[in-house]
């Protein structure tokens, strides 16, 4: 029997496990149980375990829940934002026609 290799990148399923761990560690920390965590969050205890565990293919509004529940969601409004996106802000500003390049501050959006 050959093994199928995930879709999922390494990169990915590496950021779900140490999520989990994480999340394991806020929710011991505040001395909660899975079973609670679960009932605070309106997700199933099942849905704790596999996030703990590190899988990739938890809903994001379950992530969400569960964050909001350890009290942790203003950490999750920092992903992806326009203003720490460096990268993005550089390709926007290579983008603009020069004579309007020319006048922009330096990357500072």
């Amino acid at each position: 029997m050959t093994e199928i290799a995930s879709p999922t990148p390494f990169e990915v399923r590496k950021a779900a496990r140490e999520l989990g761990i994480n999340l394991r560690i806020a929710r011991k920390r505040r001395r909660m149980l899975q079973g609670d965590l679960a009932q605070k969050a309106g997700v199933g205890e099942k849905t704790i375990r596999r996030l703990e565990k590190g899988d990739d293919g938890v809903s994001v509004g379950n992530v969400l829940s569960v964050l909001w529940a350890l009290g942790l969601l203003p950490t999750a409004r920092a992903l992806a934002n326009p203003d720490t996106d460096e990268h993005g802000k550089t390709l926007e500003l290579a983008r603009l026609p020069e004579r309007v390049r020319e006048s922009a501050p330096d990357n500072d959006f």
